[in-house]
């Protein structure tokens, strides 16, 4: 039998479909809890001090530590003697670990396999406890006691999602993505219609405390802005979220605009040479634009646009001028929207913003950590304004989603093969088709999968950070005098560097470069830093100040020694 069809097996053997759902979250502090219906006797009310079964939810915690921690996690190679293995690979073949925590493979996450000594997981988890009540993280800080038949109370199992930090969760959340989308959360693509990417969780099935021969499954795990939530109900988690897709994804809080990420850096009107850029205080020079300005191009024509910093007026060789912009990816794919059409009908948008994002990855270029591309007719068309609040929240919902195996293209009007017509996808939409049915009809080969948003896998440089950390504080007379200029809240991660120019990456405070080795290295980690807390100055961009300012701070910790 197929591995998927012996799971479903094995979790549908007993089915039992619920009369009510259980659902939790954690925010501002507090466990809020609701409770939907389908029929029935009135469930018994609840609230965050019910003891939950942990089930399958510890894996989460290993692996969240795991990555944290540079903790090596090898596949797993399935032998074919052990019948947990259902949950992992065919005999003779492997699993990695982002696979491994969406197949919930307790076989991958064995704290002996993975040889997590207790004494520095004990160390971690009772750091991030923080000033939650004494003995609240008990359950957690015993590697050996992360047994699924333990009973934790719901706010404690929330406050420790709510622990992990948004830096330490990304490759778990980029993970636990695959649940909705591959269906491991219910028969078919049912699920991901209804939640787009704004569910990342761990589903779970277990035993019913009261009666052994019952189960009960649900899931947990973080919104897309990182709230912790919790749901669970009768019946195996497929059967959860077979059944309570809609009625879930209506009762959900409304989810926060998360962190845009990745990075794309686009080339203004290609096709359409610029004569000139003016403000309100006349011609514009190089450098960052703010306000509000109109272009003015060779051939006569004129166009009004707004820009916050992130549009930069460049000189190209001979003296023409040409507008770069950089933006988060979701930014990106707003403005894609609002040019090439509009939020106006939802389903349909989403199924442009989706097919948007797959063209990016599929023909932009990669550029010092950037993805390169042109706004052209040719290609697809980007506003140059900052995109509408309808446009970025539909970014937003399908957040990392493309559509994969297939050569995406899109129309205004004209479908043909591969090829998506705005004005079909409308009309089909108007009819109650939903976003997915739409893709499907316009690329027929494809299917819906994810694209790291989230940007590169980032292998913390301990020794950066520290040196970092420590430079920082010698700057702080220096730093606060530059306009603009904002110390972050959170340190910047600093993360290794696989190949090409070191960057930052300002839409997840993270810096990619190499480990330090000399006086350049040192000058590199301050100059990317510099382009994080310098990120509104008016010359935030200009590479030569950066570059003398970074020098100058790296000169402040010889004077120090």
């Amino acid at each position: 039998m197929a591995l998927p069809a012996l799971m479903a097996t094995l979790l549908l053997a007993a089915p039992a479909w619920s009369a009510s759902l259980d659902v939790a979250w954690r925010r501002d502090g507090k466990t809020e809890v609701r409770q939907l219906r389908k029929g029935g006797a009135a469930p018994l009310p609840f609230d965050g001090t019910r003891k939950v079964p942990l089930a399958s939810l510890w894996k989460l915690f290993v692996y969240v530590y795991a990555t944290d921690n540079k903790v090596a996690m090898p596949d797993y190679r399935c032998g074919g003697r052990d019948p947990e293995e259902v949950y992992c690979c065919d005999t003779g073949q492997s699993i990695g670990h982002d696979a491994a925590l969406a197949q919930s493979c307790g076989l991958f996450f064995s704290p002996k396999r993975l040889m997590i000594a207790p004494a520095s997981w004990r160390q971690y988890w009772t750091g991030r406890s923080g000033s939650a009540p004494a003995g609240d993280f008990a359950w957690l800080f015993d590697s050996a006691q992360l047994a699924p038949a333990r009973m934790v109370r719901l706010d404690s199992l929330l406050r420790a999602l709510d622990s992990i930090p948004a830096a330490s969760r990304l490759d778990a959340e980029a993970a636990l993505l695959r649940v909705v989308l591959d269906g491991r959360g219910g028969r078919g693509a049912g699920t991901a219609r209804w939640f787009g990417s704004q569910l990342r969780v761990k589903t779970y099935s277990w035993h019913e405390q009261r009666r052994a021969d019952e189960r009960i499954g649900g899931a947990a795990g973080w919104l897309a802005d990182g709230t912790p939530i919790w749901f669970g109900g009768a019946g195996g988690s497929s059967n959860v979220f077979e059944q309570w897709a809609p009625k879930l994804a209506a009762s959900l809080p409304k989810v926060g605009a998360a962190d845009d990420g990745g990075c794309v850096v686009v080339d203004y009107f290609k096709r359409y040479p610029i004569r000139a850029v003016r403000g309100e205080r006349g011609v514009a020079v190089p450098g960052p634009l703010n306000g509000r300005y109109h272009v003015q191009f060779e051939n006569g024509q004129n166009l009004a646009l707004r820009s916050t910093g992130e549009l930069m007026l460049v000189q190209e060789k001979g003296g023409r001028p040409q507008l770069r912009g950089r933006f988060g990816v979701n930014e990106y794919v707003a403005r894609v929207l609002d040019r090439e059409a509009n939020a106006g009908e939802p389903e349909a948008a989403k199924a442009l913003a989706i097919a948007a994002r797959t063209y990016l990855q599929q023909n932009a270029v990669s550029v010092a950590g950037c993805q390169q591309i042109a706004d052209s007719s040719a290609t697809q068309r980007v506003s140059p304004s900052p995109a509408t609040p309808a446009a970025l929240a539909i970014a937003r919902w399908t957040d990392q989603l493309i559509v994969d195996g297939v050569t995406v293209r899109y129309h205004s009007n004209q479908p043909s093969e591969g090829t998506m017509a705005w004005s079909e996808a409308v009309r089909q939409a108007k009819q109650g088709k939903y976003y997915d049915e739409l893709l499907a009809a316009a690329y027929p080969g494809g299917a819906l999968s994810t694209f790291g948003n989230t940007g590169a896998r980032c292998r913390r440089l301990a020794q950066n950070e520290d040196w970092l950390a420590r430079s920082v504080q010698r700057w702080q007379r220096v730093l606060l005098r530059e306009a603009g200029y904002e110390a972050s809240p959170q340190a910047p991660l600093v993360c290794a560097l696989s190949s090409g120019a070191p960057y930052s990456e300002q839409s997840r405070n993270r810096i990619f470069m190499r480990p330090l080795a000399t006086r350049e290295d040192r000058i590199t980690l301050a100059h990317e830093y510099l382009h994080l807390g310098l990120r509104r100055h008016p010359r935030g961009q200009d590479e030569e100040y950066v570059e003398r300012l970074a020098r100058r701070l790296v000169d402040l910790n010889l004077e120090a020694l």
